[in-house]
Order: C-alpha cells, then sequence, then structure tokens
C-alpha cells in the first residue's frame, strides 16, 4: 500500500517482475494527477503528470473543484478524474512504459469524496471497448456530474438529522468513530436524496473515491474498504458492517447501493481486460482493494502499534495506531487498514504552518532561524506560560482568538517574543497529547528527549 499526504487525494501502487521495479502512480484528485515509476533502491525511473486546471481547462475547476456559490458547497467534475487517468495511461504508453511487468496494483483517494454511478453502468463497464478512452465509454454512467469532495461543507442540517436518530453526536462517534461532520458521505448523501431525490433514484451504486477509482481498473464495482468507509459516519467500526440506524436516516436502499466492505488488503479481482488489451497489463495482474489517503498515509508510513506520527503541515495532522480506542467529540477513529482487528485514529488541526508563520513574523523578524534561537533560549515548560492560537476556526476543538495565561493562570493579553514562540509551540503539542489520549493512548515520559506511546 503506497502512503498518501493529507490532503492529496489518490496514489496507484504496482509491483513488477524481473527488474522488481515499483511503478507509483499517484492520483492527486484534488490537483492532478501524477505518476512516479521508483526501483528497488527507490530511485526514480519514470515521472509525469497531468494538472487538473492546466491541463483540463475546459472543466473550469480552480484547484481541481468547483466552489459553489453558497461557499459551502464544493464539488469535482467525476469524468475530469476520468479523463485524467486516460491522459496519464495513454503518456506512459507513448514513453514506451511495459504495463507487462505489473504484477497488482492499489491505491488511494481523498477521503469522504463519492461517485454516484447512474443504473446501467456497471453493464457498460464489463464491456469497455479498448479502441477507446475511458471518458467517451463513460459520459453517461454517472447520475451526479459534480461529486462532493471533502472540502464541502454545505450539510450541517443533514448533520444534526442524523445525530438525531442515533441518539446525539457521542452515540454516533460511539457507533461509526466520529461525531457527524459536514465532509463525511453518509451526510452528502442525505443531502443528494433530499434535494435530488430524481438523481437518487436512478443510482446503482454508490462508491467512495478509492473504490471508484478501483472499480476503473477492476472493470466493475469495487466494494468500499473498511478503512475508507470509516470516514462516512455509516460503518459501525466494531463490526465492520454497515449500520441500520445511520442507512435509514441518511437515505432508503442505502445499503445495496453501498454493497458490502471488506478488509483494506483484500484483494478484489483481477484487472480489466480493457488495460489488457489497451496497454498491456498481464491478466492476471491483481486489483487490491483502494482505500483513503489517511488510512494509506498509516499504512506507507509503516506505522505499528504503539506509534504515533505527526505531519506538519498547512493543518497539523496526527495518525495514531489504536488497539482500543475510545471514540470522542474530537478526532476520528478507522478501522486500521494494515490490521484489521486494530483501528488507527486521525486528529486534525487547522492552525498548523500558517500558525506558526504568524508568530515568525511577529516575534522573530520573519526568521526561522532567529524563531530556533528564541525558542532555545527559554527552558522545557516556558517558565509556567502557556498560550493557545487559533486565528481561523479550529477543528479540534472549535475555538478562535489567541489565549494566554500567566504562570499564575491569569489571561495576558501579549507575551515577551521569546515566551510566545515557546508557548506557541508547546501549547500546539499540549494539543496534540490531550487528544490522543482522550482517543485511548497514553504518553509516558521517558527523559527530555525521548517519549513513548503505550
Amino acid at each position: 500500500m503506497a502512503p498518501a499526504c493529507p490532503g492529496q487525494p489518490a496514489r496507484l501502487c504496482c509491483s513488477q517482475r524481473q527488474a522488481r521495479r515499483q511503478a507509483e502512480s499517484r492520483f492527486a484528485l484534488q490537483f492532478g494527477v501524477k505518476v512516479v515509476a521508483v526501483d528497488a533502491q527507490l530511485s526514480v525511473f519514470y515521472e509525469d503528470s497531468v494538472h487538473f486546471d492546466r491541463d483540463l481547462v475546459e472543466f473550469g475547476t480552480q484547484g481541481g473543484v468547483h466552489v459553489h456559490k453558497d461557499g459551502l458547497t464544493v464539488t469535482s467534475p467525476v469524468l475530469m478524474w476520468v479523463q485524467a487517468l486516460d491522459i496519464i495511461l495513454e503518456k506512459m504508453k507513448a514513453s514506451g512504459f511495459d504495463f507487462s511487468q505489473v504484477l497488482a496494483l492499489s491505491g488511494a483517494g481523498q477521503q469522504h469524496g463519492s461517485v454516484y454511478w447512474k443504473t446501467g453502468a456497471g453493464q457498460v463497464l464489463t464491456r469497455l471497448s479498448p479502441d477507446l478512452p475511458l471518458r467517451e465509454q463513460l459520459q453517461a454512467c454517472f447520475s451526479i456530474s459534480d461529486c462532493p469532495v471533502w472540502m464541502d461543507s454545505s450539510t450541517a442540517a443533514q448533520c444534526r438529522q442524523l445525530e438525531a436518530a442515533v441518539g446525539g453526536a457521542r452515540a454516533l462517534s460511539r457507533l461509526t468513530g466520529s461525531r457527524a461532520y459536514e465532509r463525511f458521505t453518509g451526510n452528502q448523501i442525505a443531502k443528494i436524496y433530499q434535494q435530488n431525490p430524481e438523481a437518487y433514484s436512478h443510482t446503482e451504486r454508490i462508491s467512495l473515491v478509492s473504490s471508484f477509482a478501483a472499480s476503473l481498473f477492476l472493470g466493475s464495482y469495487s466494494p468500499v474498504d473498511y478503512s475508507d468507509g470509516s470516514g462516512m459516519n455509516l460503518l459501525q467500526i466494531q463490526d465492520k458492517v454497515w449500520s441500520q440506524a445511520c442507512l435509514g436516516a441518511c437515505a432508503p436502499r442505502l445499503e445495496e447501493k453501498l454493497g458490502r466492505p471488506v478488509p483494506s488488503c483484500s484483494v478484489v479481482g483481477a484487472i480489466s481486460s480493457y488495460f489488457v488489451q489497451r496497454y498491456g497489463f498481464p491478466p492476471g495482474c491483481k486489483v487490491v482493494a483502494f482505500t483513503g489517503d489517511n488510512p494509506a498515509s498509516l499504512a506507507g508510513m509503516r506505522l505499528e502499534e504503539g506509534d504515533i506520527a505527526v505531519s506538519l503541515g498547512t493543518s497539523d495532522t496526527l495518525f495514531l495506531w489504536l488497539q482500543d480506542p475510545t471514540p470522542a467529540l474530537e478526532g476520528h477513529i478507522f478501522c486500521n487498514p494494515v490490521d484489521p482487528q486494530h483501528y488507527m485514529a486521525l486528529l486534525c488541526f487547522k492552525n498548523g504552518s500558517l500558525m506558526r508563520e504568524k508568530i515568525r513574523d511577529e516575534s522573530a523578524s520573519g526568521s526561522w532561524s532567529e524563531f530556533s534561537k528564541a525558542l532555545q533560549s527559554t527552558e522545557m515548560g516556558n517558565g509556567g506560560n502557556l498560550g493557545f492560537y487559533f486565528d481561523v476556526m479550529e477543528i479540534t476543538p472549535e475555538i478562535i482568538g489567541r489565549h494566554r495565561f500567566s504562570a499564575e493562570n491569569h489571561e495576558v493579553s501579549a507575551f515577551p517574543r521569546d515566551v510566545e514562540i515557546r508557548a506557541l509551540i508547546e501549547g500546539q503539542f499540549m494539543a496534540k497529547k490531550i487528544h490522543a489520549e482522550a482517543l485511548g493512548y497514553r504518553v509516558t515520559l521517558l527523559s527530555s528527549s525521548q517519549n513513548k506511546i503505550t
């Protein structure tokens, strides 16, 4: 399973014979499609890409999406994704890439996004002609042409309805691993059913972005995997089955449209004859269930039980391997993509690198070198001074503003610049520790330079 960076929607991994090379194709469904092929020594021997906004201008996207007039609804054209796959595979073919050596493939797609296959689309998938690109053959196969993606936040009403149906936000979290979130797929499906019932009635299958991509390679509908399915507010994470209460609260006949979920490492079938005949893949090339980008990150970083990974980006993200999770109102519990008997937790903090850069500019003259010197000049614990910095509405928890507390636990309006810098860093990591422990982790201090997660 290949890793995927948070917010980078997809990646495909192919193992090869003879030269024992690994061809890795990243489907960055938010920005474009990128292919990177590396050998056994991880040396890159092939690289190419398709950028949605630049190379597929006819779809009129910005950042690979359409932001609607309400500022809340965010979608992507599903045929843009299909055509991007056509283009990148044709580029690989023209370059002489040897598809015949590919033994198996799998991948990852952005979590929460969904694709709506129109009645009859399954038959089209099984009868694809190798003489035509995918886009030409799949144009009439989708009941929703612009699909909701993870950036969408237009389903607040559906979230409240879902939580009410199961006994509240905490009950939903215990059941599915998360309270109701606007971007989660179940709430997106509920909105489509309520606002576009005709399109919903003409939908025979609903895929996640990951299982949609797998379906293209499989030539039939690929099941949703446990781990990506955990980001829908629909899967009972303990039992690995769809929650009947959640399904009923979202839309009728939803279970048959979703299909039965499977473990993330399942081989879901052999590659479609379309790819064998058009590109030269071997008929025995296996398709392994695709998963979400966040679960793939845990797998790709090779985390094990007791490990924790921190991604410091525009938003900071924590990945945790858990055996006995404690679902909470903050953060998410997903089924583990590596070990189906275990779980993973994900915590996302919106005020990440941009917040650190602001404090750098204000307190260190815009210099990371000066920022580091100021941090080193102050002692751990910051003399009891503590700060929490949220210039934009935070996700974990929902709060905004800058909040500084002195050693006497009095809120103050400002700190000296060196104290401010340490307060920011210690406050951010203290928040991460507190929320990780709330989800079932225990962080034991071993020394000043080493922590153990148990």
